[in-house]
């Protein structure tokens, strides 16, 4: 029989694999903190809007995860997420190790590890090969990416026409 905690990262998996942002929330603790490589630092809401924002845009979109591990207090996963990366229409194969941290049974710490090069290199074709291992580079992919999730947040809100 697997921990709750485990069944809590798996509920979460298969709601991501049907894009069900909402449920992926519920998993959530209200000040949860999020970290990954792109979205260094989202609390509550603002870590459940990127769920409901990337589910929305998703294209060509699978996702699969293994070695689901978990405890009282921590957990930790490994998923693949294929998807178009609609920006340049290039297919991104995008391999994660996720850690976990859990209270009263939902969700409260969430960090994703990935290469963010190696990311690059497929969204971006030669510019990410060139140059995703730049500083400025990686600095300007998590910019673009907080102006969208903003903008997200805004239009989601009916602060945007």
């Amino acid at each position: 029989m697997a921990h709750p905690n485990a069944e809590l990262i798996t509920r979460f998996y298969q709601a991501f694999q049907r894009l069900d942002a909402e449920t992926m929330a519920a998993c959530y603790s209200p000040d949860v903190h999020f970290s990954d490589p792109v979205f260094t630092d989202l609390n509550g809401e603002e870590a459940a809007d990127m769920w409901r924002m990337l589910a929305s845009r998703a294209q060509q979109f699978s996702l699969t995860f293994d070695r689901v591990e978990a405890d009282d207090l921590q957990g930790s996963a490994h998923w693949v997420a294929r998807y178009l990366f609609s920006q340049t229409g290039r297919m991104v194969e995008n391999r994660i190790q996720a850690r976990f941290l859990f209270s009263d049974g939902r969700i409260i710490e969430h960090h994703d590890h990935f290469d963010l090069w190696r990311w690059s290199r497929q969204a971006l074709g030669a510019k990410g090969l060139l140059l995703g291992w730049l500083p400025a580079v990686q600095d300007r992919i998590r910019q673009q990416a907080a102006r969208g999730l903003s903008a997200y947040r805004a239009s989601a809100r009916g602060l945007v026409p």
